[in-house]
């Protein structure tokens, strides 16, 4: 596939860039067909493919690949023009539809393609009247790149932590709070899904990780929650099968006879408003937290395993 030479001699713009990484996260749900999609389109460039990091999360192996082709445009300018023209077309997402929150996926992809197209198309513009923007490009080389990485989501998710925690209204923000999880399951590449109804069981959500599946019960109560609700998670994440695991998020914690309940023997691993900030601090992963807490709950078979009694 030749380049149709939109900056031949001219520095893309920061902004393109960002929506690159946006588009490259989000045109794939599955980590294994976005390793596949990234070896295709790397696959004159092998010295690029071996560089990138693909046991981290989408966000930032996308952002890793595409801080290389910043830092060596002379060099990748027509892969990096290649991959944008490629990608702003796209119309098909075949892993997205294949998702159960499907609708929801492939809205996000249509809409970072179609960002990204935008700045195709303005890169063109300027091929047509390069010495009229020669000035504007060699300022914005300047400019910090706006690329949307792992470490600035998070912020946006600590922002929005915060703004939950001081709302008044307790009821709207433990609506908000499930979509909050979801971008942040999201963005540690836990492929999560949204609520739905099972044989008239209400499911919070689910996650899958390091070949496990979850299903996920989030609340934000004014007070912890307490033993009935979690004997109630226990026996719906049993009805699943003896394979089952659950994620039981409570921001305001688990009363101590609950905790004590499932100290000897746990269906499901808990995660409470410490844990969150942990996270969100970045003091430790979330997908390195669920691992050492089933770790724990597999070892111990205590569902309790604070990120306060780690050593992080």
């Amino acid at each position: 596939m030749t380049a149709e030479k939109p900056i031949v001699g001219k520095k893309i713009r920061p902004d393109a860039y960002g929506a690159l990484t946006e588009a490259l996260t989000t045109i794939n749900w599955n980590k294994r067909e976005y390793q596949d999609d990234v070896r295709r389109r790397l696959r004159d460039h092998p010295e690029l493919f071996a560089r990138l990091n693909f046991t981290t999360t989408k966000r930032e192996t996308s952002a890793q690949l595409v801080n290389l082709l910043m830092a060596h445009e002379d060099r990748y300018r027509e892969l990096a023009v290649e991959m944008m023209t490629d990608i702003s077309r796209m119309d098909e997402f075949p892993n997205l539809t294949k998702q159960v929150d499907a609708e929801d996926h492939l809205a996000r992809a249509r809409a970072a393609v179609a960002s990204l197209a935008k700045w195709v198309s303005r890169h063109a513009d300027i091929a047509e009247e390069r010495d009229r923007f020669s000035a504007e490009l060699e300022a914005r080389r300047e400019q910090v790149t706006k690329t949307r990485d792992f470490a600035e989501v998070l912020r946006e998710l600590t922002q929005e932590f915060l703004r939950l925690s001081g709302m008044e209204n307790r009821q709207q923000a433990g609506l908000e709070f499930e979509p909050f999880l979801h971008r942040l399951f999201t963005l540690f590449d836990l492929e999560p899904t949204l609520a739905y109804k099972l044989k008239g069981e209400q499911i919070d959500g689910a996650i899958y990780h390091e070949t496990n599946h979850y299903i996920v019960e989030a609340k934000w109560l004014a007070t912890t929650v307490e033993a009935e609700h979690m004997t109630n998670f226990d026996g719906k994440v049993k009805r699943k099968g003896k394979n089952a695991l659950g994620l039981l998020v409570s921001v305001n914690g688990f009363s101590a006879g609950g905790r004590d309940i499932f100290k000897r023997g746990t269906s499901f691993i808990t995660m409470d408003g410490p844990d969150l900030f942990c996270v969100l601090e970045g003091r430790i992963r979330l997908d390195d937290l669920i691992a050492r807490k089933l770790q724990h709950a597999s070892r111990t078979g205590d569902c309790y395993c604070p990120a306060s009694s780690m050593d992080l």
